[in-house]
């Protein structure tokens, strides 16, 4: 991790791995927990392979849908990694996301009280590193993981 270039953020999610990575790869689930609530998400695209879409929409009354990610996998080792940029959209085509372009790596590993989970969100220079911090980075990803925890949780408890 370069201090000047990437935000992280990380934390145990006392759920097994299994619960946290199906949470990450099924596009049911992904709904649930990952835009912050009280957001809707909507789930266009999931092909969570190296090459496949991740295409979500994101609505503030459940009616109308707006765009909110439109991005492609660059690297998925099951039950490990699962790398994605928005610096490509999910047709391939060169993109210039708005606010920042970046490049996430979610790394899922064993822990003692469940699943060790940590984000690094890489970005191109200072500049866009600051503007997404400065945008909530901590709150917005920091909301969503506690929402993917709680989702796995439940899932885990049944």
């Amino acid at each position: 991790m370069n201090p000047d270039l990437d935000l992280d953020l990380q934390r145990v999610i006392r759920a097994p791995l299994a619960a946290v990575w199906n949470a990450w790869t099924d596009p049911a689930r992904l709904a649930q927990w990952w835009l912050p609530a009280p957001a809707l998400c909507r789930v266009d695209h999931l092909d969570v392979r190296p090459g496949g879409a991740f295409v979500t929409r994101m609505s503030e009354d459940g009616d109308a849908f707006v765009p909110h990610l439109d991005a492609c996998f660059l690297l998925v080792e099951d039950m490990e990694r699962i790398v994605f940029t928005n610096a490509v959209d999910s047709t391939w085509r060169p993109a210039s996301p708005e606010p920042v372009t970046m490049t996430a790596m979610v790394t899922f590993g064993e822990h003692a009280d469940g699943t060790d989970y940590r984000i690094v969100v890489r970005h191109g220079d200072p500049e866009s590193r600051a503007l997404h911090r400065k945008l909530g980075f901590a709150d917005g990803w920091g909301t969503v993981a506690a929402q993917l925890a709680a989702f796995a949780e439940s899932e885990a408890a049944r």
